[in-house]
This record gives C-alpha cells, sequence and structure tokens, in this order.
C-alpha cells in the first residue's frame, strides 16, 4: 500500500503498471511467548496519500437470501473514479455504517457481490481492516509480483483490502479468516498487487500472502505460515515466505499453487523439490536495492542485536534475514512502536546525521519524480537513491494492535492508533469492544485543510511545521507524545480493572465505558495537538526561538552548515569579494524521457 502514484506514472508514459514499484508500509506480528505479559501484537504503518481516515463499522444482522457487495479498492491500483467514492475517501455509502455515509460525495458502485451471513461483527477500519470486536487482528503490506491484474466485473472482485474487511466481519480465529480469503479468491478472483496480511487472534499469529498469476484470470495464489511462538515476524514490501512444505501442519496454501507454477514455467520441480514462493511468484524489492531489506534489517538487528544481523546482501532474494526471529528481550506496546519510529539513528544510514538533512538535522528525503522510473519507463535506470526509514513522512496512520486471552474480547484487544508519521505522532488506545469512535478520526480529506477538528490534520501540520528547525522543534513534539502516551499506558490497568467489573455484570456497561474512554483519550490528543501547532507557530516564528521569558532567540545554524555554504567568504571588510557558493552538481536528466513525469500529489507514497 499504496500505489497511486504508480498509477499516475502510467498514465503518463503509457506504460502497464505491472511493472511498477511497490514500497509502502511496515508491518510487525509479535507472538505471545515474544511479549511481556503474554499479548499478541500485529502493527502495521500505512505509509502513502489519500484516505487517511479511522472508521467504525458496526456489527449487523442480515436477512436471509441477501448480499454482501464487494467494492473496488483504490490501495491496489489507485483511484479509478468510475467506481465511485473520492480520491480522499475509499469508500461512500451505507454498506459500512453511518461513518461512511456521505450524500454529496459520489456514491461507491459495487464491482461485485457474495452472499451473505445473518450476522456481521463490528470492527475498526482504516484503507485495510485493523481488529474487530472478537480480537481478531490483521496488519499489512504490499509487495511486487510477476503479474498484477486490474479489477473486472465478474473475474476479479477481491484485492486484499477488502478481504480483510469480509474476514473481520465473519470471523473470530486467524485459520478461518485465512480459510475464508482463499476461497473468496479461489471463487471471486483477485487483482491488484502482492500482498502480505499478517492475520492473529489470541493464540497464534499466521502470514498470509496472496497475489495474481494471469491477466485474464479468474482466481488467484496464496499460501500462509504461522509464525511459531516465542518470535516475531516482519515484512517491509517484498514477499518474505519462502519454501513452501506441503507436510508442514503450519502452512496452508491455495489448491492450484503447485499446479499455476509449473505450468507458467515459473517452477521446475525436479530441479527445486520444494518451491520457494517469493522467488516462483514474486519480483523481489520494488523501488531500489534495500527499499525493503534494510527496513527488515532494521528491525531483526534491533530485535536481536545478538544475532549480529548484516545489512549488507547478495540480491534481492537473499535468505540472510529467516521468516522470524527470537528476539533477545521480551516486548511490550511501546516496544513494538519504536520499532516503527525509526530513521535508522545511530547506524551507518542514520538520515538525521547526513547533510541532505539540512542545517537542522531532517530525516526527511522529500521524494522527486526521478526516484519511481524503475521499471514503469522502458530504457530507464536507476540514478539514485534514498534510504527509506520505517518511519516516512507519507504516512497515513499507524497502528499496533494488542490482543490478549487473559480478558474479554471488548477489553483485551486494543488498537493503539497514531495518525501520520510514527516517529512524531501519539498513540491512542481504541478498545475493540467499543460502539463507536472520536469524531476527530473520521475526517482527513488531505485537499481541505481544517484547523481544530481533525487529528491526521493536527499531526500533519506538526509533522510539516516543524521541518523549520528540526532538531529543536522534535524535542517539543516528543515531550508531549511521551507525556501523553505515558499517562494512556499507567492509567490501563485502572481502566481495564473498571471495564472488566462492569463487564461481568452488564455487557453493555461496559462497551459504553470503554467506548467513552477511547472517545476521551482521542479528543485528549487531538486537543493537544493542535495546542502544540499554536505553540510552535510562535515559537519557531522567523527563525527564531521565542519562548515567553527569551523572545527573539538567535540560535542560527551549525558550524559546518556554515562552513559549507558561504558563510566565511561573506563581507566582513570594506574591499572586493567573491562570494562563495557551495560547488553545484551539474543537474543531468534522471531519465531518458523528454518531460519529467507529473504527479497526483507533491507528497506521495507507492
Amino acid at each position: 500500500m499504496r500505489n497511486y502514484l504508480r498509477l499516475a506514472a502510467a498514465i503518463v508514459v503509457g506504460v502497464s503498471l505491472s511493472a511498477g514499484t511497490a514500497e509502502a508500509c511496515t508491518t510487525i506480528l509479535v507472538t505471545k511467548g515474544a511479549s511481556s505479559d503474554g499479548s499478541i501484537f500485529v502493527s502495521h504503518s500505512d505509509d502513502g496519500i489519500g484516505d487517511s481516515r479511522i472508521m467504525f463499522v458496526p456489527a449487523a444482522d442480515h436477512p436471509g437470501g441477501s448480499v454482501r457487495h464487494v467494492y473496488y479498492d483504490a490501495v491496489s491500483m489507485g483511484f479509478k473514479p468510475e467506481w465511485g467514492g473520492t480520491f480522499t475517501k475509499r469508500y461512500v455509502g451505507t454498506d459500512r455504517g453511518p461513518d461512511y455515509v456521505d450524500p454529496a460525495a459520489p456514491q461507491s458502485i459495487p464491482i461485485g457481490e457474495i452472499p451473505q451471513v445473518a450476522h456481521t461483527y463490528a470492527f475498526i477500519d482504516g484503507n485495510y481492516g485493523v481488529i474487530n470486536e472478537k480480537q481478531l487482528a490483521i496488519g499489512e503490506c504490499t509487495d511486487e509480483a510477476k503479474v498484477e491484474t486490474q479489477p473486472e466485473s465478474g473475474k476479479r472482485i477481491f484485492y486484499s483490502a477488502e478481504l480483510s474487511r469480509v474476514a473481520l466481519e465473519r470471523c473470530s480465529n486467524a485459520r478461518d479468516a485465512i480459510t475464508l480469503m482463499g476461497e473468496l479468491i479461489a471463487e471471486y478472483g483477485y487483482y491488484g498487487t502482492a500482498e502480505t496480511l499478517l492475520v492473529a487472534d489470541t493464540s497464534e499469529g499466521w502470514v498470509m500472502e496472496m497475489c495474481s498469476y494471469d491477466e485474464n484470470g479468474t482466481d488467484g495464489v496464496w499460501v500462509a505460515k504461522k509464525v511459531p511462538d516465542g518470535q516475531v515476524f516482519v515484512a517491509a514490501n517484498c514477499l518474505r515466505i519462502r519454501e513452501v512444505d506441503p507436510s508442514d501442519p503450519d502452512m496452508m496454501y491455495s489448491s492450484n499453487l503447485f499446479d499455476v507454477a509449473k505450468a507458467k514455467g515459473w517452477w521446475d520441480p525436479s530441479k527445486n523439490p520444494k518451491m520457494d514462493w517469493a522467488k516462483t511468484f514474486g519480483t523481489g524489492e520494488g523501488l531500489h536495492p534495500y527499499a525493503a531489506l534494510r527496513r527488515i534489517w532494521r528491525i531483526m538487528s534491533r530485535l536481536s542485536p545478538s544475532s549480529d544481523f548484516s545489512p549488507w546482501v547478495k540480491n534481492t532474494f537473499t535468505t540472510t534475514y529467516p521468516f522470524s526471529i527470537t528476539p533477545d528481550s521480551k516486548l511490550d506496546v511501546p516496544d513494538v512502536m519504536s520499532l516503527h519510529r525509526d530513521h535508522y539513528e545511530g547506524t551507518l544510514f542514520d538520515l538525521t546525521k547526513n547533510p541532505a538533512g539540512g542545517p537542522f538535522g531532517s530525516p526527511q528525503r522529500w521524494r522527486g519524480d526521478y526516484d519511481y522510473n524503475k521499471g514503469l519507463i522502458p530504457g530507464t535506470r536507476l540514478r539514485g537513491a534514498w534510504e527509506r526509514p520505517i518511519s516516512i513522512y507519507f504516512c497515513a496512520f499507524v497502528y499496533v494492535n494488542q490482543i490478549r486471552a487473559s480478558l474479554p474480547d471488548c477489553i483485551g484487544g486494543v488498537s493503539w492508533m497514531g495518525l501520520d508519521e510514527p516517529y512524531n505522532c501519539c498513540l491512542v488506545p481504541l478498545y475493540a469492544g467499543v460502539t463507536n469512535i472520536s469524531e476527530s478520526y473520521k475526517t482527513a480529506d488531505m485537499s481541505n485543510f481544517e484547523w481544530g477538528t481533525s487529528m491526521w490534520w493536527a499531526f500533519n501540520f506538526v509533522n510539516n511545521w516543524i521541518e523549520l528547525k528540526y532538531s529543536y522543534a522534535i524535542q517539543d513534539v516528543i515531550a508531549k507524545q511521551s507525556e501523553i502516551e505515558e499517562t494512556f499506558y499507567s492509567s490501563r490497568q485502572a481502566v481495564e480493572a473498571e471495564a472488566l467489573a462492569l463487564y461481568q455484570t452488564s455487557q453493555p456497561d461496559a462497551a459504553a465505558f470503554l467506548t467513552q474512554n477511547s472517545k476521551d483519550c482521542a479528543d485528549t490528543v487531538n486537543k493537544a495537538w493542535w495546542t502544540l501547532a499554536a505553540t510552535l507557530i510562535a515559537k519557531y516564528a522567523d527563525g527564531f526561538i521565542n519562548t515567553p521569558d527569551s523572545m527573539g532567540k538567535r540560535v542560527g545554524y551549525p558550524s559546518w552548515w556554515l562552513k559549507q555554504n558561504g558563510y566565511r567568504s561573506g563581507p566582513v571588510k570594506y574591499s572586493k569579494y567573491k562570494p562563495k557558493v557551495p560547488e553545484q552538481i551539474k543537474e543531468t536528466q534522471p531519465t531518458v524521457v523528454d518531460e519529467p513525469m507529473k504527479t497526483e500529489s507533491p507528497r506521495h507514497g507507492l
């Protein structure tokens, strides 16, 4: 997730989307034996532009013989107006409850339908399903496959995002969810990019990967593997399941998997008895070397320093990084979130210690059209690349789903939700048993700035504003982030004890209590971040640092930056002088095309 830019580039240059790249989203699964309290964690950073809203889909009863409409997912192949909705509204209609109703916007048009079930569970929804009331949780990242197909009514109506929603509506455990999604792929077809979905319940966690294999196909292929208890799995935009072993009870796969691989000539069992799923159906990393593997290395090296993982690999299909690892120390929510808040600080690749970060050490590397040419235009080649950090500026939202068998579902499931970039956001507890969520989650139109109401805009505004003086202003952000998150963490025991007491006498009262607590926490963060935004506007105005007891404090630039940028050759005496400017590298055309590609937004992800 996300492929809007690929769509824009393909339209401009007239090439197949199947040649594109995918390099957004990082997702982690921590089994209960690897956590400090027996929780299972499923985390996901949803990197990209489009719809950044978090919504609530209520439980519902359905009459016999009714149908469940299936809708196109713009996170697959880009926004397509023929399927309704808007670029910033993934779905508009009544099928997903009142949060998605908008009479003024183009209504979403079903791409197909499946038989409905009698009852569907409530769940938290983003660009993919997040967690349902039964503590079934999902994480996601986009991968590249040899074949990526377009949606087509009657032939290919499902992408991973809509599959995740159906699973959350109908299932209470991971195995059933995987089985259901596999059956839907077989019967109704799969379109779009390859995908990794992490699927977990209160006892186990699985990795499910899927893709198309034929431009005219009416199904798809998939494989799933259980993460061993006591271990942690990470994916970051390349297929991660390797050997498919039919004798392994902890693997599942589509019934057509081996036949398709042989028929396509992608796998010869006489040479390789065990199929390598990633090599057979995938193309490895997308945007550039290490766009995915650097993130996998970083997370694994932080989880297990004793393993001494190398950051260097031979090629995109390396086996240097195992499917899953045992961490040196057990993890809690802040530990998992810390992995998402990473710019390679303290390593060779530290983005805050590079001159490209400017005088104030910003880790941001704004992307240009030249960063998205690999494979899109015949004859182009990659002329350069930035390191792709785990925490990136075009993140829509990030969450850490916490699942606990020790508590009733409505209390045990918590989605720790943060909006915009992981490093700078503030996590808010959102319980699986809520019956509604704060309005501040539900407004995030990137084309329409909203002061005060939208939590996403609060974070996005602050994250852009601090670029004025990053190394100074980020300290204000981290201080507020730490203050609020520590309060939320420390208060959970008391909150959950009260909820449990209510649950034992009245489940509706417990749900109402958790709903109000989740809303109060969200509203507290929304208010705090807009207050922080106003504070930062005044504090860093005009290049100064302004505080009530010290207005107009001059901090200037660091000495290394002054030296590099001609400060010492300035007018220090009354004589002729020649201003010295840094040597400019002659700009060369980054692609073989005559005109630079135009994109849909200056703030973009794939």
